[in-house]
């Protein structure tokens, strides 16, 4: 049986490229030391921040519609950091630099030692930073 060793990249559909640029480069450059290039598939053009480990692609949407986490697709993309104290620091990074960002909390209702914070990109995709749970890195370890 083949293993998947990764997520190797996704796609983010986006109403306006620039604006949306702007956020991602507050969050993934600023904040989460993404890297970033720019490239053009099928004649759109295209933004990739990406870290050692995935992509995250922006890409022109054809429609106007507005982005329902309730509706069948993505409900929300949520990126680990090491530790709750990692979280609480991407929280005020984040703030400082202007985007709104929920306080980071413990969530005992997920785990025990589940910390996270929420924000939202300019078309509603919910977004998610949280720790490195034990049973996160358990799970990997004894895999």
């Amino acid at each position: 049986m083949t293993e998947v060793i990764g997520i190797d990249h996704i796609y983010i559909a986006v109403s306006d490229l620039e604006r949306s640029e702007v956020f991602y480069d507050r969050v993934l450059l600023g904040t989460l030391g993404f890297r970033k290039n720019k490239f053009t598939l099928g004649g759109d053009p295209h933004i990739q921040y990406f870290n050692r480990h995935f992509g995250y692609v922006l890409r022109p949407s054809r429609t106007q519609a507005a982005h329902d986490s309730y509706a069948p697709g993505l409900h929300h993309f949520c990126l680990r950091v090491d530790s709750a104290a990692e979280v609480a620091a991407v929280a005020t990074q984040l703030r400082g630099a202007g985007i709104e960002t929920s306080e980071a909390k413990p969530y005992p209702e997920y785990a025990s030692d589940y910390w996270a914070t929420f924000l939202i990109d300019p078309d509603g995709i919910r977004l998610e930073v949280t720790n490195y749970r034990l049973e996160r890195r358990e799970r990997h370890d004894r895999w």
